[in-house]
C-alpha cells in the first residue's frame, strides 16, 4: 500500500521508494478512502457496490448514533485498478490513506506507530458487496512491534495483554500476508502446531490460550517469529507502515484466492465486483475479565426463533469466537457476566432490526466494560429459519408481504422439502455425541477426515460427511461436496456453521465428545472407533450424531402437500410454506408447469401449485413393460404394414397414459411432445441383448444387427430425430394424435376436461411443422366424427434450433404456441454438448468464459438472444402468441426471471422444483414493480 511513516526523514523516503502507484488522468481528483467516526461518515448504507457491505453498514451504524470504533474504507475502485494496473495503485491513494489515518488518530487519541505511549492499532478487514463470510482476509492488531509493544504494556499496564495482541497479529500476519500456511496434505495451521507443542513441553496439556502467562506469549512471539523467517526466508516487518501496505495488499489479493473464487462461483458474484478494505480501531476484548467479543444475530438464522442468538467469549478477540478453536458461551450467558453491556446490546438489537428491516449478524467488542460494534450486515440463514423470518416479520408490520417474498432465497427453497430422519427408525438409534444444531436437516454418509479426499469420494458417486476438529475456509471445496458437516469445536457463528447455513448444508458443531486423530484417520467416541469411509448420521436439527445409517422420511411439507398427513399440516412450518406461496400466487404473472410423463408426477406438481404440463416426453411413456417390445417390432418392420401393426399395440398404451395424465390435471393443460429421440436408442446394443430380442420377436439375430448398424449416426443429436421421424413415418405421428384425441374424447365424456397442446419438436423449417400439423389436424377430425365430440386442443413447436428462431416468424403462421426447449437450443447455439462438455465446462468457469454452467442457467446474451428474436418474430406474425420454456432452465431462478422479463407466459420444470419456480417467478414480479415505483416520477403536492 503506498503509504508513509511519519516517525524520521529516513523511514519516510524509505517508504516513498518501495511504492508502487500509477499516475492516472484525474486520480487526485477520486475520492478512494471514506472515513467514518464519531457520531459522521463520509458514506452511508446505500453505498454497498461502492464501499463494499461491511464499510456501507459500518457508516450507517456511525450515523445512527451506534458505538463504532473509527476507521476508514478503501473503495472497490480501487481493486478493480489494482487488478487493472499489473497490482498498483492510484497516486492519490497513498496521501487518502494518511489523512484516514489521522482522522483516526484524532478521535482516538493516539498515534499510529508510537513507541512513547498508547499506539493506535488497527484490524484490517476485506468488505465486499456481498458478504463472503471467512472467504477474505482479515488481520487484527496492525501496528504492533518490538517497540510498540512495549509501549502498549507500559501504558496498559497489563503485559499478558500487550504480548497476546503481538502474538496474534504475527499469526494472522504470518497467515494472511506472508503465506505461512498448512502445506499439501497437512491437517493442522503451522501457527497451532507451535502453540500445541509449547503447551505440552510446558504444560503437558492442552490449556486454553487464556490461560498463557506473558512470559508465556513472549516466547511464542519468538517461535512464531523463527517460524516466519524458516517458511518465508524472511524477518517479520517491522516498520507499521509497511504492515499496512502489505495488509491492504493481502486484502485486494485475496479476492483472486482459490477459496474465494470457489465461493463466488456458487454463488454467482461477479469477479469485476472487487472488495473494499476496511482499516479500523482497534478496540479490544482481550483485556482480561471484563472484557470480551462476540458475534449475534438478531434472531435465531437456524429454525428462525425470534431470539437473541450467539455466543461470546471473555478475555477474547473476536477471531476466537468464530474460528472455533475455543467454543464460546451463548450470548445469553452474558446477562449473568455483564449484564450493563447485555442491556446495550439488546437495545443496538432493537435498533438494527428496525433500521435495517432485517436480521442482523453482529460483531461486538466489550473493552473493560465498555461495549463497541464491529459490524453490522443482513444474517446468512437457512431456508427454514428465511421462511420464519419472513412471515413473523410480516406480523410484526417490520416489512409488507411483497419484500417477504424477496426474502426467501428461491435456490434455498429445496431445503425445506429435504428428507428429514425417520422418527421410528431414530428412536432405535443411539445417539453417541450431541453438539450444536448449526444447519438443520438429516443426512448420512461416509466419513472424511480431509477436504481432498471428501471431494474425491464424492467425484465416485459416495455420499459424505466431513468431519473436522474445526473447518477453516481452505475447506469449502469439502464442504460443498459433503451431505453435512461435523465438527469437534466451534460454536453457532464458527466457521463451519457459517458456510453450512449459507449452503444449505447440515450441520453439527462443537460435538465435543468426539476426538479426531487425523494421522491415524479415525474419530473415536462412545467407546466406539470410526475409520475413514464409516458411516455415520446427523441430525442438524436436534445437534445429535448417531452411528451407521438411519433412513430418512418425506419433510412436513412433502408430507402435508403429496401425502395428505394432516399432522404435518398442523406444524408451523407447513403452514408458514402455505402463505408463503398464497403470496407468491397472488403476485406472479408467469405461469408454472411442470415436465411430467405419468399422471403420479402430474397430480405431484398440481399439489405443489403447476398450472399444468409445459412438457410430457411421449417416449419415456414407450419404455414400460412389454410396450417396448412393440416399439423394436415398429422400429424393425421392413413395409408400412408392418409398422402399423405394431403402433397399433402401442396405441392403447398411450391412450391410457394420456386419459391418466389428463385425469390427474383436473382441467389444466398438457402439452405432449411428440416422438423425439433416435430411433437407435430403442434398439439393444449389446450382443447378448440383441439375441435376447431375436428369440422374444422370433426373427433372426441378424435382421436386428442390420437395423442397428443401419440407425448408427455419427452425430445423433443433429440426426434422424424429433420431427424427421414423423415426415419420413407420418404413421407415428397419426398414431400418437389418435391417442392424444381418443384419450381427450374419453376423458370429456367421463365429466373430465382435457386440454391437450401438440408440440411438434426440432422444427427448423415451416415446412416440417405444416406437413405434421396437417396429419394432426386430419386425424383430429376423424376422431372428433367417430366420438362424436368437439375437441379444443391447438398445435405448436419447440424452438430449439437456432434457425427455428430466426424464421420463427414463418414458422408462428403455422404455430399456435412455442415452446422454447433451451436444453437443445443450449447445444445448438453453443456448439457444446450437453452431455461431454463437463470436460471443460469447469476451465470454462474457472476462467470465467462462462459465468454459470449454460445447461443449468441459461446462457442470457447469446441463447438468450435468440429467444428474444424468436419471441418478436412469432408476435409480429401471431400478436399474442403463446409462450413457454420447457427445458430444465425452467427450475433454475435466475433462468425463471430472464423468462419474465422477456415476456414469457410460462416455464416448465419437474415436479420438485416447481415451488422453486414459483418464488422465482413471484419474485420476478416484485422486483418489476418495485423497480417501476422507484423509478416512477415523483407525484407533485396540490
Amino acid at each position: 500500500m503506498a503509504v508513509k511513516t511519519k516517525k524520521t526523514a529516513a523511514s519516510r523516503s524509505s517508504a516513498k521508494s518501495s511504492i508502487k502507484s500509477a499516475s492516472t488522468k484525474g486520480s487526485k481528483n477520486v475520492k478512494y478512502v471514506y472515513t467514518w467516526g464519531a457520531g459522521k461518515a463520509d458514506g452511508d448504507g446505500g453505498m454497498k457496490p461502492l464501499l463494499g457491505g461491511k464499510g456501507a453498514n459500518l457508516a450507517e451504524m456511525t450515523r445512527i448514533g451506534l458505538p463504532v470504533p473509527p476507521g476508514f474504507t478503501i473503495t472497490t475502485e480501487v481493486c478493480t485498478y489494482y487488478y487493472a494496473n499489473k497490482k498498483t495503485y492510484p497516486a492519490s491513494l497513498q496521501t487518502q490513506i494518511e489523512a484516514g489515518i489521522r482522522n483516526m488518530e484524532k478521535i482516538m487519541g493516539t498515534k499510529f506507530g508510537d513507541a512513547s505511549g498508547f499506539p493506535l492499532l488497527v484490524a484490517v478487514r476485506s468488505g465486499a458487496r456481498d458478504s463472503m463470510p471467512g472467504m477474505m482476509d482479515t488481520i487484527l492488531n496492525l501496528g504492533l512491534n518490538d517497540q510498540t509493544v512495549v509501549a502498549l504494556e507500559n501504558a496498559t499496564r497489563n503485559p499478558r495483554f500487550a504480548w497476546d495482541c503481538y502474538r496474534r497479529f504475527i499469526q494472522m500476519y504470518g497467515d494472511v500476508v506472508l503465506g505461512v500456511q498448512k502445506r499439501e496434505g497437512e491437517d493442522h495451521e503451522p501457527f497451532e502446531t507451535v502453540i500445541h507443542t509449547y503447551k505440552h513441553e510446558v504444560y503437558h496439556e492442552d490449556i486454553e490460550d487464556s490461560k498463557l502467562t506473558a512470559g508465556d506469549q513472549q516466547e511464542l512471539v519468538k517461535r512464531f517469529k523463527a517460524l516466519v523467517k524458516e517458511r518465508t526466508g524472511k524477518v517479520f516487518p517491522n516498520d507499521p507502515w509497511d504492515q499496512l501496505r502489505g495488509a491492504a495488499g493481502a486484502v485486494f489479493g485475496s479476492w483472486m484466492n482459490d477459496r474465494a473464487i470457489v465461493y463466488r462461483r456458487k454463488y454467482n458474484i461477479p469477479t469485476e465486483w472487487g472488495t473494499a478494505v476496511n482499516v479500523q480501531a482497534m478496540v479490544f476484548g482481550n483485556t482480561g475479565d471484563t472484557s470480551g467479543s462476540g458475534v449475534a444475530f438478531t434472531r435465531n438464522p437456524a429454525n428462525g426463533t425470534n431470539e437473541f442468538y450467539g455466543e461470546f467469549l471473555i478475555n477474547a478477540q473476536g477471531e476466537d469466537v468464530v474460528a472455533g478453536v475455543r467454543t464460546p458461551e451463548p450470548v445469553a450467558e452474558l446477562r449473568k457476566q455483564m449484564p450493563k453491556s447485555y442491556a446495550e446490546l439488546l437495545k443496538v438489537r432493537a435498533i438494527l432490526e428496525k433500521h435495517f428491516k432485517d436480521v442482523q449478524d453482529i460483531e461486538f467488542t466489550i473493552q473493560e466494560g465498555k461495549l463497541f460494534m464491529l459490524q453490522t450486515r443482513n444474517g446468512k440463514r437457512t431456508a427454514a429459519a428465511a421462511l420464519k423470518f419472513s412471515i413473523d416479520m410480516v406480523k410484526e408490520k417490520l416489512i409488507d408481504w411483497q419484500t417477504a417474498i424477496l426474502r426467501n432465497p428461491a435456490d434455498q427453497l429445496e431445503q425445506l422439502l429435504a428428507p428429514i430422519f425417520d422418527l421410528a427408525e431414530v428412536k432405535k438409534a443411539k445417539v453417541i455425541a450431541t453438539g450444536l444444531p448449526a444447519g438443520p436437516g438429516a443426512a448420512t454418509g461416509k466419513i472424511y477426515f480431509n477436504a481432498d479426499r471428501a471431494v474425491s469420494a464424492a467425484e465416485k458417486g459416495e455420499k459424505v460427511l466431513l468431519v473436522r476438529v474445526e473447518t477453516s475456509p481452505e475447506d469449502l471445496r469439502g464442504m460443498i461436496a459433503a451431505e453435512g458437516i461435523l465438527t469437534a469445536r466451534g460454536g453457532v457463528s464458527s466457521h463451519a456453521a457459517l458456510v453450512a447455513r449459507q449452503m444449505g448444508k447440515v450441520c453439527v458443531c462443537g460435538a465435543a465428545a468426539i476426538q479426531i486423530d487425523y494421522d491415524r484417520k479415525v474419530a473415536t467416541v462412545a467407546g466406539q472407533t470410526f475409520a475413514e469411509g464409516d458411516y455415520l448420521s446427523i441430525d442438524g436439527t436436534a445437534g445429535t450424531v448417531y452411528a451407521g445409517q438411519i433412513k430418512t422420511a418425506p419433510s412436513e411439507i412433502i408430507a402435508g402437500l403429496l401425502h395428505g398427513n394432516k399432522a404435518a399440516q398442523k406444524t408451523q412450518k407447513y403452514k408458514d410454506y402455505a402463505q408463503l406461496m398464497a403470496w407468491c400466487a397472488k403476485a406472479t404473472k408467469l405461469q408454472v408447469r411442470t415436465n411430467a410423463d405419468t399422471p403420479e408426477q402430474a397430480a405431484n406438481a398440481i399439489a405443489f401449485g403447476a398450472s399444468g404440463i409445459g412438457l410430457t416426453r411421449t417416449e419415456h411413456m414407450f419404455f414400460e413393460g412389454d410396450r417396448i417390445d412393440a416399439m423394436r417390432e415398429m422400429i424393425l418392420a421392413d413395409t408400412l404394414e408392418a409398422r402399423e401393426e405394431a403402433l397399433a399395440k402401442l396405441l392403447p398404451y398411450q391412450r391410457a397414459d394420456f386419459f391418466g395424465i389428463f385425469k390427474a390435471l383436473k382441467g389444466f393443460p398438457a402439452t405432449i411432445r411428440f416422438l423425439d429421440p433416435p430411433l437407435h436408442e430403442f434398439l439393444p446394443q449389446s450382443k447378448e441383448q440383441q439375441m435376447d430380442l431375436a428369440r422374444k420377436l422370433d426373427i433372426p439375430v441378424e435382421k436386428i444387427m442390420t437395423r442397428v448398424h443401419e440407425l448408427h449416426e455419427f452425430n445423433p443429436m443433429l440426426g434422424f430425430r424429433g420431427c424427421r421421424l414423423g415426415i419420413k413415418y407420418p404413421e407415428i405421428t397419426r398414431m400418437q394424435a389418435r391417442a392424444v384425441f381418443e384419450a381427450a374424447a374419453d376423458a370429456l365424456k367421463k365429466g373430465i376436461k382435457a386440454k391437450p397442446e401438440i408440440m411438434i419438436p426440432l422444427v427448423g423449417f415451416k415446412k416440417e411443422l405444416d406437413l405434421q400439423v396437417g396429419i394432426v389436424h386430419e386425424t383430429a377430425k376423424a376422431v372428433q366424427a367417430e366420438k362424436k365430440v368437439k375437441l379444443t386442443y391447438s398445435v405448436g413447436t419447440m424452438i430449439e434450433v437456432p434457425r427455428g428462431a430466426l424464421t420463427a416468424d414463418e414458422i408462428a403462421q403455422t404455430a399456435e404456441f412455442f415452446s422454447f426447449g433451451t436444453n437443445d437450443l443450449t447445444q445448438t447455439t453453443l456448439g457444446m454438448s450437453r452431455d461431454d462438455s463437463g470436460s471443460f465446462l469447469g476451465a470454462y468457469q474457472e476462467n470465467e468464459i462462462v459465468k454459470k454452467n449454460p445447461f443449468a442457467s441459461i446462457d442470457q446474451t447469446g441463447v438468450g438472444e435468440l429467444i428474444r428474436i424468436a419471441i418478436a418474430k412469432g408476435n409480429a406474425t401471431r400478436p399474442g402468441i403463446k409462450l413457454g420454456i420447457c427445458g430444465e432452465h425452467g427450475g433454475d431462478p435466475d433462468s425463471v426471471k430472464f423468462c419474465h422479463r422477456v415476456g414469457l407466459a410460462y416455464v416448465s420444470c419437474s415436479p420438485y422444483r416447481v415451488p422453486v419456480a414459483r418464488l422465482a417467478a413471484a419474485q420476478a414480479a416484485v422486483e418489476e414493480a418495485f423497480a417501476a415505483a422507484k423509478n416512477a416520477p415523483a407525484k407533485k403536492k396540490k
